[in-house]
């Protein structure tokens, strides 16, 4: 294949080792930082290996390992914050004393651009679609980029799992039905980046998941 629109690599961070996303467009060596929760030196210097100009960041939800930093690397890097959903606004809120309880620097932020289901951002020539896919927390959106199937999903599905429930206005039905209404319907060779873990694809995770295999709905 030629040089493929969009590249990605995957960077864990914090005590919790949640994957941050460097993406960027091949065209313009333009790109973001999808959940950018801590280890700023290496995520600065990821970028500067691949030679991607970092123009925005990106966040999936308000929780400490997925944004405790970004506020602080927006500040350093001058770009701005797109994402999450506003109904997140409460956990970014609590970023300082959450950071406090992991040993994470969490620190307060306002995104530039709160998102919603059907929006877009824009990195370099590359066009994400957002969808909004609640139930982990209530703001929780997803990155898709059709071209290059590929979505980054932040804690919504995992590889063999899915994500947890139990946090303030989690919602476990809200949680499947994003699953199923939202990322299913974009296709089984999809593949993802969850929040935590390895790669995997939607056909997979169809097939395999013991939470949301077909198999295992059809029972439910």
């Amino acid at each position: 294949m030629s040089n493929p629109p969009l590249k990605a690599t995957l960077i864990p961070v914090t005590p919790l080792q949640q994957n941050c996303t460097l993406l960027w467009c091949t065209a313009t060596m333009r790109g973001a930082f999808v959940d950018a929760g801590g280890d700023l030196p290496m995520l600065k210097a990821a970028a500067a290996q691949h030679g991607v100009r970092i123009e925005k960041l990106l966040v999936t939800h308000g929780h400490i390992d997925h944004c405790g930093q970004t506020g602080q690397l927006a500040a350093e890097l001058g770009v701005p914050i797109e994402g999450p959903h506003e109904d997140d606004r409460f956990w970014i809120d609590r970023l300082g004393e959450d950071g406090a309880k992991y040993g994470i620097d969490g620190q307060v932020f306002e995104p530039d651009r709160w998102l919603v289901d059907g929006d877009t951002v824009s990195v370099g020539e590359l066009t994400l679609d957002v969808l909004h896919c609640p139930g982990h927390t209530p703001g929780h959106i997803i990155f898709h980029h059709a071209p290059s199937r590929l979505a980054i999903v932040g804690d919504v599905l995992f590889q063999g799992s899915i994500g947890r429930t139990d946090f303030p206005r989690g919602n476990h039905q809200h949680l499947i039905d994003a699953i199923t209404g939202k990322l299913w319907p974009l296709g089984g060779e999809t593949a993802f980046v969850p929040g935590h873990g390895p790669m995997s694809n939607f056909a997979h995770e169809r097939r395999t998941n013991p939470f949301v295999a077909d198999s295992v709905l059809a029972r439910a």
